[in-house]
């Protein structure tokens, strides 16, 4: 079975390079993987496209921050000049471009690579199939349910590796005590750093099922209740122990800091092992990694990174964008990408064996769907993300702000949501 998917897969792509004369493109790809890891890995996509045999070119434009990138992108399509394609995160933040038909349909290019077989888990490819019709490409599984750890910090204070955020809060003054920062985090962004921990600890402490409900169902008698005054009082516990420096640094300073041995922890979601590797670093000796903020608990978000393509005039343009779908998703390229990335490969018939111990965790945890948490952005619009994120923001910074108002105002938002 193995031995036939990966044969479809090479002949999705030559198919489509047999479809007609091919003509040179150069094909622009607005993203905003910018840190070092991720430069790292989306070189891979370029190096793959420029070198199909077609003498395609990928013009590479970087943006920082993804709120940014992901304007830039609308504000182009609106002006009538879109990129080739561009990267966005599964849910529904291109759900617009679907319904104003500013999207390339890729469903015969999904269809000859037989996505619907080799894509897992289901829900990665759901948010790309609307309607019966392939709208983007998953290019991995992100997950956001990760604690990050430096073992000399941890071996300095004379404290033992976490397993839970229960047993870091209990080692971080000692950890403070040894004049190092126990949490590492940043507040770039509009805050969304803070909310990512936010969204981690919202699960823990309500669980998989009763957390979709709040979502789903909008409910302001969960999103009031007092497991979230119990999330909103260890979010202040956790900052007491982070440094005056986080206001606006952003993530991947952050990871440096864990990764130099200067803080001692940071929840950040499984792009930041791409740092680590970067850096020169494994996980067997030189970091440790705690899965779903609990060891004993493991969940993985459907999170993730697509590439949707928008519709061009020009035919070798099309025939171009559709070359680079095929090439995106073959079992070579994602291989190539997710080890850089720190990302799982949305294909379930790769060799990820030489993975490192943090990938084999999620690896093993993404095979039982009831590790599985959906991604926050399938329920709630960019709208509801950035209030919640100013919200989580604001409480972070204001020690004024009480448990009990933050969770007041958190309730009337998921109650309001659209």
């Amino acid at each position: 079975m193995r031995y036939k998917l990966l044969t479809a897969a090479l002949a999705a792509t030559a198919a489509l390079q047999l479809a007609g004369p091919a003509a040179a493109t150069d094909l622009e790809v607005i993203h905003w993987w910018t840190s070092k890891g991720e430069s790292a890995a989306v070189s891979q996509f370029a190096k793959a496209f420029d070198n199909d045999g077609h003498g395609d070119k990928w013009v590479d434009s970087a943006i920082a921050l993804g709120e940014t990138a992901r304007s830039t992108v609308m504000q182009r399509v609106l002006g009538g000049d879109p990129p080739g394609a561009a990267q966005f995160n599964p849910g529904r933040q291109y759900e617009e471009l679907i319904s104003g038909g500013k999207l390339l349909d890729l469903t015969d290019v999904a269809t000859a690579g037989r996505w619907d077989e080799v894509i897992r888990p289901k829900a990665i490819g759901s948010a790309c199939l609307v309607d019966g019709h392939w709208w983007c490409v998953p290019v991995n599984i992100h997950s956001n349910y990760w604690a990050w750890y430096s073992k000399p910090v941890f071996e300095k204070a004379g404290v033992p590796e976490p397993k839970s955020m229960a047993d870091f809060i209990a080692a971080a003054p000692k950890i403070k005590e040894a004049g190092l920062i126990p949490f590492a985090i940043g507040g770039d962004g509009n805050g969304w750093q803070i909310q990512l921990l936010f969204q981690d600890m919202v699960t823990e402490a309500l669980g998989v099922a009763k957390r979709d409900e709040m979502y789903t169902k909008k409910s302001a008698e969960i999103a009031g209740g007092p497991e979230m005054k119990g999330v909103f009082t260890q979010l202040r516990t956790l900052k007491q122990f982070t440094d005056n420096g986080y206001a606006n640094r952003n993530w991947n300073d952050t990871t440096n800091l864990v990764i130099t041995g200067k803080a001692g922890l940071q929840v950040m979601g499984d792009w930041a092992r791409g740092e680590f590797a970067a850096a020169g670093m494994t996980g067997v000796k030189d970091f440790g990694c705690m899965i779903g903020l609990n060891e004993a608990k493991p969940v993985v978000s459907t999170d993730g990174d697509i590439i949707v393509f928008f519709k061009q005039d020009n035919p070798d343009v099309e025939a171009a964008q559709k070359r680079l779908a095929a090439l995106l998703i073959s079992p070579e390229v994602q291989v190539a990408f997710n080890n850089a990335k720190g990302s799982m490969p949305v294909r379930g018939d790769v060799d990820m064996s030489a993975a490192d111990p943090c990938m084999q965790k999620s690896l093993k945890a993404v095979e039982d769907p009831s590790n599985i948490v959906t991604a926050t952005n399938r329920f709630i619009t960019e709208n509801t993300n950035q209030q919640i994120n100013e919200l989580v923001s604001q409480y972070f910074a204001d020690d004024s702000m009480t448990a009990d108002d933050a969770t007041a105002k958190f309730g009337t938002i998921i109650g309001n949501s659209d």
